[in-house]
């Protein structure tokens, strides 16, 4: 196993995500893709939450191919695995131990006011499981194995770190404090990408239409395609502006991947119009994107240097963990292993 660079001058930060394909434009600019930076600040750990995905029924041969690609897409967005640990949820099985500890430690109540069952509940209304019930649970488990300081989350992780702060809180009152209190991480830079069919709604892999999302392993011609074909408004001013929800989400993605600012965009495509305006959007993006999926294809043609990582990074996952969970066994009164 490689060494476990982490500093105790460093805060520890973990993010999670699910493999359910493709990263999205939405999911990169917003998050991914701030990601790699943090592993200079902070000590960062990265994890695929393949357990997570099984409160829905899975494709098993799907599920392994998706896992594996999200593996390889995290490391081709600059996640390193020489500066962070980086592994696969389901290969620690410390996460699980810990989550029946913490399962004892929250209440029914708090788990039927999450939103999220609510909602999954009446989405997948033929497969209401246990799982779905107390997947939160879980993910109070997966943050507190590592004592983290910080967890970058959306608004509809919200209430799931608040409870996992409330679990915290409850154990450290029963059994002495112990767990960090883990607060939400919001990142400086990120980006909220809209539909390019409904610039109103969020971009997301489920639409419907297949023009309305850009995901991050499109090749250029697809990429330039869906962008000639967003929708944009009347006018043909390329200005950031109330009403304009199609250009503004247009520029917001433009100034993200050049670092212009709006009002350096609105210089720039003065007197042209949205033709134009979509094409170099279009093209940014995809050179933007061109190396993250260049490093891809190289991963995912390496499944031996893939497997090296990721068990390696489960390793060193499996190392601070298994300190944190000897701790609260002891902590509960169970025999010392």
């Amino acid at each position: 196993m490689s060494e476990l660079n982490f500093s105790k001058d460093k805060k520890l930060i973990l993010s999670m995500i699910q493999p359910t394909g493709t990263f999205t434009l939405g999911n990169y600019l917003g998050a991914v893709k701030n990601w790699g930076p943090l592993q200079e600040e902070f000590n960062c750990v990265y994890a695929v939450a393949d357990l997570h995905s099984l409160t829905v029924t899975q494709e098993p041969s799907a599920l392994r191919k998706n896992s594996l690609q999200a593996y390889a897409l995290l490391i081709a967005c600059g996640m390193d695995p020489e500066k962070s640990v980086l592994f696969f949820q389901s290969h620690n099985c410390n996460h699980p131990e810990l989550s029946w500890i913490l399962g004892c430690s929250t209440q029914f109540g708090e788990l039927s006011r999450m939103t999220q069952f609510k909602d999954k509940s009446a989405k997948h209304a033929d497969n209401i499981n246990a799982g779905l019930f107390t997947y939160p649970v879980l993910m109070a488990a997966d943050i507190l194995a590592y004592n983290a300081d910080l967890v970058p989350i959306g608004a509809d992780q919200k209430q799931h770190l608040e409870l996992a702060r409330n679990i915290a809180q409850r154990f450290n009152q029963r059994y002495g404090e112990f767990f960090n209190l883990p607060d939400p991480y919001i990142p400086k830079m990120g980006a909220k990408v809209m539909s390019l069919q409904e610039p109103t709604k969020k971009m997301s892999k489920s639409d419907e239409n297949p023009n309305a999302c850009i995901f991050i392993l499109d090749d250029k011609d697809t990429i330039i395609r869906k962008f000639k074909r967003a929708v944009t408004d009347s006018e043909t001013e390329v200005r950031f502006a109330e009403g304009k929800d199609g250009i503004n989400n247009l520029m917001t993605i433009y100034s993200v991947v050049t670092g212009n600012t709006f009002e350096e965009i609105e210089k720039e495509f003065a007197g042209k119009g949205y033709g134009d305006f979509k094409l170099a959007v279009g093209e940014a993006v995809a050179d933007h994107l061109e190396p993250v999926r260049t490093k891809f294809d190289k991963l995912m043609a390496d499944k031996a240097y893939l497997k090296e990582c990721y068990t390696d990074g489960a390793q060193k996952a499996q190392l601070i963990t298994r300190r944190v969970v000897s701790k609260v066994y002891h902590k509960v009164g169970l025999v010392d292993r």
